[in-house]
């Protein structure tokens, strides 16, 4: 009967103490390099990934339904405007880590430590080599200037990336001032919006426009992607907006420890390992994106566009303005 008690106990204390040695991931991101990353953390920690992997919506919607009895550990999504709606509803918890604090910059985190960026795209403008010299459009204000009538492509409203970018025009001019930007923007559309942004930069390589604004890493993927878009991409240039001022817009993506986590310090120690230098380049280079962290060596097709400044506005900024984002944007008739 002894015997049999401290079996049970044995079979209990390893339970408790394999208990933990796990992190569950919900995230929105879907690239191989990440799948391989995790399995180095695992390799290095002993803490199994167990990764969900949907739309963020749908995780959003997930975690809902879930409540207290998520076993979600970590939520990461991109976009400062899908954080911010996570954070609406309540999915975060605040972090404090000095190795996060150290490694990510202050911008790309939130302020009370509930989501830490991890990659960056910047909001780029893409112009015709043939009909834009060299210097003809250098902000994003510019796009609201009546000689681009007709020329300016740019996907629907309805597209987060979109709402962050007008989250950081209002951040930088003002509610009024923003208005009048996008009524001056949909003023100069070469088109009705339509498609994503690679859509946008082949119609400035078929002539429908003369300027696109699409996010880095579209650009970058359709470089070393099918002839055709390595053909409409030969025909286009890189603009870093906004270098005379504030700097280009960069959004990110982040992540952040659920407010129910079971495997909290996993959950932080998990972050962190995405935030070194090592992770940081492939996690960056899976998606041709930006490491958030300074010192993280850039994907080579990056690296050839040179250094640019950015806008240090903090990404929770663009979230908290989104939803005044969106209704300026509708009152505009940007569709």
């Amino acid at each position: 009967m002894i015997k049999s008690i401290l079996i049970a106990l044995a079979i209990l204390m390893t339970g408790a103490k394999l208990h933990g040695q796990e992190v569950n991931l919900y995230s929105a991101r879907h690239y191989d390099t990440d799948d391989q990353l995790y399995k180095d953390f695992e390799a290095q920690t002993g803490i199994k990934v167990n990764l969900l992997e949907a739309k963020s919506d749908v995780l959003l919607q997930r975690l809902e339904k879930e409540g207290k009895r998520s076993p979600a550990d970590v939520f990461m999504t991109v976009d400062a405007g899908r954080l911010y709606l996570a954070e609406q509803q309540g999915i975060f918890q605040p972090v404090e880590s000095t190795v996060l604090n150290e490694r990510i910059p202050e911008n790309l985190r939130h302020p009370d430590g509930l989501w830490f960026g991890l990659t960056k795209r910047a909001r780029i403008l893409l112009r015709s080599k043939d009909r834009v010299p060299e210097g003809a459009i250098s902000s994003y204000e510019d796009l609201a200037d009546p000689k681009w009538k007709g020329k300016v492509l740019i996907r629907s409203s309805s597209n987060v990336y979109n709402q962050s970018l007008v989250g950081s025009i209002i951040s930088a001019h003002g509610d009024e001032d923003a208005e009048k930007w996008c009524e001056g923007l949909v003023a100069n559309l070469a088109r009705k919006p339509q498609g994503g942004d690679r859509d946008q930069i082949k119609a400035v390589a078929a002539g429908e426009g003369d300027v696109a604004v699409a996010n880095s890493y579209y650009f970058a993927r359709m470089i070393n992607g099918s002839d055709e878009e390595k053909a409409a991409a030969a025909k286009v240039a890189v603009v870093f907006p906004n270098q005379a001022d504030r700097g280009t817009h960069v959004n990110i993506c982040g992540a952040g420890v659920t407010k129910n986590a079971p495997n909290k310090e996993n959950a932080i120690k998990f972050i962190e390992f995405l935030s070194s230098d090592a992770a940081q380049k492939v996690f960056a280079a899976g998606n041709n994106e930006f490491p958030a962290a300074a010192n993280a060596e850039v994907a080579p097709v990056l690296k050839k566009w040179g250094p640019f400044k950015e806008d240090s506005v903090n990404a929770a900024v663009l979230g908290n303005n989104n939803p005044k984002a969106i209704k300026i944007m509708d009152r505009a008739g940007w569709r």
